[in-house]
């Protein structure tokens, strides 16, 4: 089960937990009603014929799909890119990650500019909305593999932080106020 937690300020090594006493847990509801990540639970092992994945390709008319594997042995520019992926930015796009293999994290930001922690291990299916600031890096274990979702053509491009003149993070927090408030 995926486990959500707000972080501390700690800025020791972004590969750890950053648990401390008293870890304040989050639940998948207030997860979203606070950030908008949605989260599903798929058969890693037989992706292809999730029902559940099936249906979400459908009804969100993702049509491109890949792979991409992060270790040392497999990432090109391996330390530059895991820096990349740490630096808090949004994107014009829904963030889709279905993790087929290893563990991570993903931190995004709740209504208050707080960072909330998703761990995310083998089975695990994330949507990222559009417009809301996060970042990702891997856990002590190096490793993650994950199958990547996407209408029409990838559009790769982060948007750093400060970026909240941008049409998509304004139309997300507007979305943002309206989950609030349900």
């Amino acid at each position: 089960m995926v486990q959500v937690w707000y972080m501390d300020s700690d800025d020791s090594d972004q590969r750890l937990e950053h648990k401390r006493e008293p870890v304040t847990y989050v639940d998948l509801e207030t997860l979203y009603k606070k950030t908008g990540v949605e989260y599903f639970k798929i058969n890693a092992d037989d992706y292809e014929n999730d029902e559940v994945l099936k249906e979400l390709r459908r009804k969100r008319g993702y049509t491109y799909e890949d792979q991409i594997t992060c270790s040392e042995q497999c990432l090109p520019d391996y330390l530059n890119k895991l820096k990349a992926f740490y630096t808090e930015h949004l994107h014009t796009d829904e963030e889709i990650r279905l993790v087929i293999d290893g563990s991570g994290y993903f931190d995004v930001r709740d209504g208050e500019d707080n960072w909330l922690r998703i761990e995310v291990i083998k089975g695990d299916l994330i949507i990222i909305p559009a417009g809301i600031y996060h970042r990702f890096t891997l856990d002590s274990k190096n490793y993650i593999k994950a199958q990547r979702y996407f209408v029409g053509e990838p559009v790769w491009a982060p948007h750093n932080r400060p970026a909240d003149n941008m049409d998509c993070r304004k139309a997300y927090l507007e979305h943002l106020a309206k989950l609030s408030k349900a």
